[in-house]
């Protein structure tokens, strides 16, 4: 390990900045970040660099470098655009034992600046030693994809009831494990939900209990697993999919996806089929609470968003009224993915200026809508679980004055490798589905947009 990596307090002594450019600027943004306090010094400043400098964000120091702007500095970074001035700050700075950064230049550097992940109080520096800053670039990217936005408030949770803890477990060893506990349970899941609150008056009941009242208590993930194609999914759907310990799917989601589930998680189909259910809604909901209970995570993973046509609130209701921890995690809708993926924008301003998502079945089966609000000048209709039904729906809405020339589209499994879509008008439809077998899951897209679909459409399959 060539660099040492530590953490310095840099509002203690000011930092010098040599240079006035925008790489300059880049520096002083890394620095104040840390609430470090700058010393810029520079015949004359770049726009960025002249606003801090005004707003007394900075300190301005108008002169060419010399050895009397290294006194009483913390560290020096040298970013001026003169390979011989930046050479002369690292060796006058060497000399007084100051850590001197040149940009772009390594081996006249005591420090290297690291790349950040910054979820304060949580910070992690990466660093390749200077050899591929890219690398370090791409690592800090993949890492921000696994870490919750809201680990700086569990950190500072935990830093509160540290002493609280202490008390309570002092031997070493029953600590760490009950801070594990709450690492991994439902405790730091209401954090990333935002529920601070909750999460602190839980943390208090559990420092009360003479139990392991953590470990005992359950909760429920309801994921939207978006249309189909993984990469679609969202960075807490992954982290929620990887520590369930149940998962219940339904038929709409992706095996791909599925697969995606934590490994060892005991995992429970609950598909519906149009009048053939796996499990009734009822006994569905009754599982997830039941699960719960026994202090599981489980895990409700739906196709789609689950507050769109996906019955997550009933699925919610029971869980609410026991009191039972649950959070809700949005996916990208079937409408959305689907004619993304096609090339079929929902709303353009040439073609369509409101968009109603519809479903072609209710709860009896039947198709049953307010045809009068579908009839509108410049409105995209998008028609879930409506290939059973695409007669009725393309009579009806003709009947009511919707031209039978209107563009349609027909999306099946779409935002994945076997996607199809099939192009005509509202009169055409139900005939192209029977020509083609069409079969769910398909979206069904009616409006002007659709003419969009030869020039946009971008997804090759």
């Amino acid at each position: 390990m060539k660099y040492l990596p530590i953490f310095l307090d840099a509002t203690i002594t000011p930092c010098l900045v040599v240079g006035g450019g925008v790489v300059a600027a880049r520096k002083v943004k890394q620095l104040r970040k840390a609430d470090a306090q700058v010393v810029v010094v520079a015949p004359e400043l770049c726009p960025e660099l002249s606003d801090l400098a005004n707003e007394q964000l900075i300190k301005y120091v108008c002169s060419q470098f010399s050895e009397d702007h290294l006194q009483d500095k913390m560290l020096v970074i040298a970013a001026t655009d003169d390979v011989a001035v930046n050479k002369r700050v690292s060796e006058l700075a060497k000399e007084k034992k100051l850590p001197v950064n040149v940009v772009d230049n390594r081996e006249v550097c005591s420090f290297i600046m690291p790349s950040i992940v910054d979820r304060g109080p949580v910070q992690i520096a990466i660093s390749t030693g200077g050899a591929s800053p890219v690398l370090a670039r791409l690592l800090r990217v993949r890492l921000e994809s696994l870490i919750p936005s809201s680990y700086g408030n569990l950190a500072s949770l935990m830093k509160k009831f540290r002493t609280a803890v202490k008390e309570k477990f002092p031997d070493m060893q029953q600590r760490r494990r009950y801070w594990e506990n709450i690492l991994q349970g439902p405790i730091a899941e209401m954090i990333y939900a935002g529920q601070q609150e909750l999460a602190r008056n839980a943390l208090e009941k559990t420092l009360s209990a003479e139990d392991d009242v953590v470990k005992q208590s359950g909760e429920v993930y309801l994921v939207g697993a978006g249309p189909g194609d993984p990469d679609l999914l969202t960075f807490r759907a992954l982290r929620l999919m990887q520590q369930a310990e149940v998962v219940l799917y339904d038929r709409l989601v992706a095996p791909v996806i599925v697969d995606l589930c934590r490994k060892d998680a005991e995992r429970i189909y609950v598909g519906k089929k149009r009048d053939k259910h796996t499990l009734p809604q009822t006994e569905i909901t009754q599982l997830l609470a039941d699960l719960a209970k026994q202090g599981k995570r489980v895990l409700r993973l739906k196709g789609g968003d689950p507050f769109i046509f996906g019955r997550g609130g009933e699925e919610i209701e029971l869980l609410a009224a026991e009191n039972i921890p649950f959070q809700v995690v949005p996916g990208i809708t079937s409408a959305s993915g689907c004619s993304s993926y096609a090339g079929i924008p929902l709303t353009h301003r040439d073609y369509a200026n409101t968009c109603v998502f519809v479903t072609g079945h209710l709860k009896d089966g039947s198709m049953d809508l307010n045809w009068t609000t579908l009839i509108q000048p410049k409105q995209t209709i998008a028609v879930y679980m409506g290939v059973m039904c695409l007669e009725v729906l393309s009579h009806e809405l003709i009947k009511r004055g919707l031209p039978k020339t209107i563009p349609a589209a027909l999306i099946q499994q779409g935002t994945t490798p076997q996607q199809k879509v099939y192009i005509g008008d509202l009169a055409t439809l139900p005939e192209i589905a029977k020509q083609h077998e069409i079969k769910p899951p398909t979206m069904i897209i009616i409006g002007e947009v659709v003419k969009l679909h030869e020039s946009l459409s971008w997804f090759d399959v």
